[in-house]
């Protein structure tokens, strides 16, 4: 039973599905920190700068303030934290628009890739098949009709 288990790990382990899924981590984790600089080293500052130099990080909404007692906090502050929020709502932007061009650049090099008339980019042997398949398809059908046209 054991030998079974980890014969089937090693299949799905040695499969190209799990290196796929690891590259994507890694490339994740790093295109995670370009976007954590980008959105707090050059698009904060600017926001700040033309909010008289607020730190959006701390910016909230007290609904109560802390209660001391002979120096110590017996009651906690209650507040909405809503400058976080706008830091999140700016990393999701950036991390959307940059995943959309990364996305859009992708498919425009994929069509030219599956375009069997395109000379300048190899197209895959999947696609140059089903491009024969297709011609010799639309060779028979024009055959077809010409001899079934003249039984007529």
């Amino acid at each position: 039973m054991k030998f079974k288990l980890f014969q089937e790990f090693k299949e799905f382990a040695v499969k190209g599905n799990m290196i796929d899924i690891a590259i994507g981590v890694i490339i994740g984790t790093a295109f995670n920190k370009v976007v954590n600089v980008l959105v707090k080293e050059v698009l904060m500052p600017p926001l700040s700068f033309m909010t008289d130099g607020a730190n959006w990080e701390n910016k909230k909404i007290i609904l109560r303030e802390a209660i001391l007692i002979d120096g110590k906090t017996n009651l906690e502050e209650i507040a909405i934290g809503y400058g976080k929020l706008i830091e999140a709502g700016v990393d999701f932007l950036v991390i959307a628009f940059t995943v959309f061009i990364v996305v859009k650049l992708m498919n425009s090099m994929k069509k030219k890739a599956d375009d069997p008339k395109n000379k300048t980019v190899a197209t895959p042997k999947n696609i140059e098949l089903m491009n024969k398949t297709n011609e010799l398809l639309e060779k028979q059908n024009e055959y077809l009709m010409k001899v079934l046209g003249d039984k007529k």
